[in-house]
């Protein structure tokens, strides 16, 4: 292999492993803000619970 084919070799090894890279960061940030959001929706159904503390606690049934 010559010295031009090696160096278009690296160069484009790096740059698929740049791009690697920020395809990785991006997803990362939108699994963060996912998550972000989920906490957020647990928080507030957790704040609805205490409005009917004993939701649930009695079952009636009729045979």
């Amino acid at each position: 292999m010559n010295i031009e084919g090696l160096s278009m070799g690296m160069s484009q090894t790096q740059l698929m492993n740049s791009v690697s890279t920020q395809v990785l960061a991006m997803s990362l940030d939108m699994v963060e803000e996912m998550g972000e959001g989920m906490i957020e929706m647990l928080e507030e159904s957790m704040m609805d619970a205490p409005a009917t503390p004993n939701l649930g606690a009695n079952l009636d049934i009729s045979i």
